[in-house]
This record gives C-alpha cells, sequence and structure tokens, in this order.
C-alpha cells in the first residue's frame, strides 16, 4: 500500500491495475515508497513480489510549459538503451487520469549514487580519479551517439538561440509567481550578445552531474545515468559546461560567505581531478574545441537558476517534492551573484 503522505501523489489502485495489466510477470499487489533526494519529479520506488521499480511523475500543482515532462524522459531512455548508460525502460503511461499524472516506470538500478561520500572499496585518490574519468568518458559516449538512427527526432540547428530564449520565457512566467532576482535580466542580455557558432548536434542529457549517475558500489564503474527530462538534441557543450559547473566546491561569492555550498563537496578530496582538468580530458576524448566554454558554462548557471528558482515557486506554492527548497530563497541570489563573477573573471 502506499503511505498516507503519498495519497496527493498516486492512486494505488490505479497504479497496480496498470502494473498488472501492462508490466509482465505475476501479478499481485504493488507497493510504493517516495524518494526524496532530488527537486524537480516525483520519484518512487515500486514493487511488486520481487520485482523493482522506479517511478517517475510531475510533481502536483500547476506546471511551467515544458517543464517536468515525464514522457521525454521515458521516450529518451528508450531509445538511448543499449546505446548509452540508461536504466531499462520498463512502462509509460501518458494518461494523467490514471493516477492523476502521466508517470514511467525504468528497472531500479543497484548501485551507489555519489552525492556527499563515496562506497570504501573505492574512497581513495585512485578511485576518485577513476570516477572522474568514467564521468567523462560516459559523457563522451553520450555525445557519440547516433540519434538519428536510435529514432530520436530532433533538429539540426538553432538550439542555443532557442535554449537562451527559452530559459528568458521560463524566468518572465515564473518572475510574476515568485520575486525579482537583480542581476539575472544582465546576464541574459550578456548571452544573448554571445551565441557561439553552430556545432554538430547530439543528445544533451541536460542535467549531467555526479548525483544523476550511480555507480557500481564494488568498483568506480558508471552503470546508469538518470533524470532525462531536459534531454533534447543541441550541442554537446551546453553538457559539459553544466557538468563542470556542479563539479568544483567554490567559495560563496562575496556577500554569500556564511553560506553553505550546494556543490559536491567530495569532488575537492585527494584525487579528483580539477575542473580545467576535467575540461582537457573531455577535449582529449571528444575532439571539441573548448573556445567557448565561457558562454556555455554561462548558460549552464543561467539555466540552472531560473530552474531552481521555478522549484522555489513550487515550494512558495506548497508543491515542492522537497522540503530542501526553502532554501533556494537564498541559494538562487547566490547563484546570480557567482555567475556574476564568472563572467567578471572570464573563466
Amino acid at each position: 500500500m502506499a503511505e498516507p503522505s503519498l495519497q496527493h501523489l498516486i492512486d494505488i489502485e490505479a497504479l497496480t491495475r496498470f502494473v498488472n495489466e501492462h508490466v509482465p510477470g505475476p501479478a499481485g499487489p504493488v507497493t510504493v515508497e517516495k524518494h526524496t533526494a532530488g527537486f524537480s519529479n516525483e520519484t518512487f520506488y515500486v514493487s511488486r513480489g520481487e520485482e523493482h521499480w522506479v517511478m517517475r511523475r510531475p510533481p502536483a500543482g500547476p506546471l511551467l510549459p515544458t517543464a517536468h515532462d515525464v514522457i521525454r524522459e521515458y521516450r529518451y531512455i528508450s531509445a538511448l538503451y543499449g546505446r548509452a548508460r540508461v536504466p531499462r525502460p520498463v512502462a509509460v503511461c501518458e494518461d494523467a487520469s490514471v493516477i492523476g499524472a502521466p508517470f514511467y516506470l525504468m528497472e531500479r538500478t543497484q548501485g551507489y549514487v555519489p552525492r556527499f561520500d563515496l562506497p570504501p572499496a573505492y574512497d581513495n585518490p585512485a578511485g576518485r580519479a577513476k570516477i572522474a574519468e568514467e564521468m567523462v568518458d560516459a559523457l563522451v559516449e553520450l555525445h557519440a551517439v547516433d540519434w538519428r538512427a536510435a529514432g530520436i527526432q530532433g533538429r539540426d540547428s538553432g538550439y542555443i538561440t532557442r535554449q537562451v530564449e527559452r530559459w528568458a520565457s521560463q524566468w518572465e512566467l515564473t518572475r510574476p509567481r515568485t520575486r525579482e532576482l537583480p542581476g539575472l535580466d544582465q546576464i541574459t542580455a550578456w548571452l544573448r550578445e554571445r551565441i557561439p557558432p553552430e556545432v554538430p548536434q547530439t543528445v544533451v542529457h541536460g542535467d549531467y552531474k555526479l548525483d544523476n549517475v550511480m555507480f557500481d558500489t564494488n568498483e568506480p564503474r558508471l552503470i546508469a545515468i538518470f533524470d532525462w527530462e531536459m534531454a533534447t538534441i543541441g550541442d554537446p557543450l551546453a553538457d559539459l559546461g553544466y557538468f563542470l559547473n556542479t563539479w568544483s566546491n567554490a567559495k560563496p561569492p562575496p556577500g554569500f560567505e556564511d553560506r553553505p555550498a550546494m556543490r559536491p563537496p567530495i569532488t575537492e578530496s585527494e584525487g579528483f581531478p580539477s575542473i580545467d582538468e576535467l575540461k582537457t580530458m573531455y577535449e582529449r576524448k571528444s575532439g571539441r574545441s573548448m573556445r567557448d566554454l565561457l558562454f556555455y558554462r554561462v548558460l549552464a548557471s543561467y539555466k540552472g537558476i531560473v530552474i531552481t528558482e521555478g522549484l522555489y515557486m513550487h515550494y512558495i506554492e506548497g508543491a515542492a517534492a522537497n522540503p530542501l527548497a526553502a532554501d533556494f530563497v537564498w541559494r538562487v541570489p547566490m547563484s546570480i551573484a557567482g555567475v556574476t563573477r564568472l563572467i567578471e573573471r572570464g573563466s
């Protein structure tokens, strides 16, 4: 049965009927447990006897256009399964009337998500270096997928311009429901003035970072990439810029020195390479130029700011997937100060 707190998110009886009708295997009761580590789409552990899956659905409440698209997640996982490091897709339901929202099921992969610490088997300098290399390798592999052969639909050009305008539009939709954010409009203008030249398009994950992947518990081997809701066809360096921004536990910008950083502190441990070393590793393995990397890092920060402010909107409207979203009241302004400092430094 579902926990009482889950009743507003899942119709457990309807979910049980769906699973028994659409997922091969012996029919039986379904149990559900809520996972609270993320801030965006709702994640649940679903079991039927000895079978275990992960279910994803959007948060409750009104959503911004194009946000929290779990059907997009499922389509990308299905297309990439066997071509990139993704979990096995199980079933999808686009009919929101079944449990109250669209949702999908995927295989529950067993391993370790390195958020704040590492498994003892490779919590050492050599293991940390291998984690970083695996992160780069998996990203290079993803960007090498022939997306047309995989049956993924996408545009051949214009991705970066669309991204800048998409997130600028999302900010304009969010602003009336939250607050003004000094400095964000100036970042929008900076991006619009510096659109880089077109490059060959690839699959773009859109949220590639340490706590969106899973490693084997016994060895530093990346076995699955999660959270595909923002996946698209676009410029691969958008993924790299975002990934690099999440890597270092940099000092807070001026005015926020008393606030804890949100980035994974484990990347400061001995053995983890620097951002420059990661950039060089990706450049060598992919063959792509890093000439415009500052733009991609600023774009990644901008996108993250707009997304996080949207999650803060869910919090103040009572629909947040994670109560820690309350911290976004100060984390968002801190991120704006951080990207402003990045622009001023020029790297």
